[in-house]
């Protein structure tokens, strides 16, 4: 099953002048067999936001976004210390 994305261009762009990530290269933390999805209760509005927290090039990536008609669509993206933390977290859990 192919995963589609979607996402902003202007908030891509913004997200690369202050993360310096972009949202193309955010659609790798997908990729981690062991990413962690959760949801993100304090900014969900009137659509459900989520967060991926997946292993990118050896570092923990923090993406937020939701579901469109099934289409992914990227909100934001950076190396968080707590997006780390909530990873190593739940891969403790699982051993």
């Amino acid at each position: 099953m192919k995963i589609l994305f979607d996402w902003d261009n202007k908030k891509n762009e913004q997200n690369i002048e202050k993360h310096h990530i972009s949202f193309y290269e955010a659609q790798q933390a997908f990729l981690d067999p062991n990413r962690v999805i959760a949801e993100d209760l304090e900014h969900s509005q009137k659509e459900s936001r989520y967060f991926c927290f997946g292993k990118v090039n050896e570092y923990i990536m923090t993406v937020r976004f939701t579901y469109r008609e099934k289409i992914i669509r990227i909100i934001g993206a950076g190396y968080w210390r707590k997006g780390k933390k909530i990873y190593e977290k739940k891969q403790k859990e699982k051993i």
